[in-house]
């Protein structure tokens, strides 16, 4: 299988067990999930990317920098629990926490368990528990503000996706990248601060921006109404942002709330963020990397070559707040 993806180009997929995990149906369902939630509305170039592109890519970066075969099946199947709109669940059941936007992480082991990948895990000889614990895969996974292959590609990504930086550009950031005990990390400071810079004007306007409080907060209200009324059902959140869209949009002409709900989350409907005059506040998760570089023979993170970096870091670790209030 040759994909050519929009971070690393040509990509050859050999694999068996890759390809077959690429091919069920959990895999293939990501395709019909928007990464960003419901980005359309509020993109300046109309563009987005699916979970499954963004699954697709960790897997192949693991791959690149020689992760084992058991960390590359991990990066392919991390997202498959993610529901339609990815984040913007946790702002429709209950349990969904803005503040970490963790549902997903939250029933990923059920969502896995009762899908075919365990099936195809066990044919290839893999135990699902150890893929499942992602103590194993530290180039995978690891916390804020570190570097990991998840956050490496879906910053890159979304880079490319809203023209922040050209596919050159991307492969420049790349090719400064090594591993060293099991963690990434630069080989060029400058190009650690400047894909830094570039992940801080993401998270200021996109992750964590008044744009995501707005697109978080009018979903999470549209979804959260249609699921009240019984139009869906929290099964249906488990499809594919077309699907669950159309079967709300069916009650539209029956139930004025919901189209006015509706208008809101297609930026339709004038607002305000103003912490003195507010209906609803709501809470971001806010992203910021801190990458270990290697400068001199010694490894340091980038806030110890530039100690302004810390201040950032520390800031922009903490959850933001938005106060909103629409005009209907």
């Amino acid at each position: 299988m040759t994909i050519t993806d929009a971070v690393y180009g040509p990509i050859e997929i050999t694999e068996p067990i890759i390809l077959e995990l690429i091919d069920c149906p959990a895999l293939q369902r990501l395709k019909g999930i928007d990464q960003g939630g419901y980005t359309i509305p509020y993109q300046p170039n109309g563009r987005k990317f699916s979970r499954f592109e963004h699954s697709v890519g960790v897997y192949w970066l693991l791959k690149k920098f020689g992760a084992p075969l058991e960390e590359q099946v991990a990066g392919l199947i991390h997202d498959v629990s993610h529901s339609a709109f990815s984040h913007c669940i946790d702002y429709v059941l209950a349990e969904g926490d803005g503040k970490q936007q963790n549902h997903q992480d939250n029933v990923f082991n059920k969502v896995v368990k009762q899908s075919t990948i365990p099936a195809i895990l066990k044919k290839y000889n893999l135990d699902l528990s150890y893929i499942l614990n992602d103590f194993y895969f530290p180039l995978k996974e690891q916390p804020l503000p570190d570097l990991c292959a998840d956050r490496l590609d879906y910053s890159l990504r979304t880079a490319i996706c809203y023209e922040y930086i050209n596919f050159t550009e991307a492969q420049e950031i790349l090719n400064s990248l090594e591993i060293y005990d099991n963690h990434w990390l630069f080989t060029d400071w400058r190009l650690a601060q400047k894909y830094a810079e570039i992940f801080l004007e993401l998270n200021t306007k996109y992750y964590a921006g008044l744009w995501g409080a707005l697109m978080h907060q009018t979903v999470g209200d549209y979804l959260r109404h249609a699921l009240k009324q019984k139009y869906i059902t929290e099964a249906d959140l488990y499809t594919t942002d077309d699907e669950v869209l159309a079967k709300v949009a069916a009650f539209h002409n029956q139930d004025k709330k919901l189209l006015s709900l509706f208008k809101r989350m297609n930026n339709q409907v004038t607002y305000k963020n103003d912490p003195n005059d507010y209906e609803t506040r709501i809470y971001l998760k806010s992203r910021i990397i801190d990458p270990l570089c290697r400068i001199n023979n010694n490894i340091k993170k980038l806030s110890e070559i530039i100690p302004d970096w810390k201040s950032v870091v520390e800031t922009e670790l903490k959850p933001k707040t938005y106060y909103l209030k629409f005009t209907t």
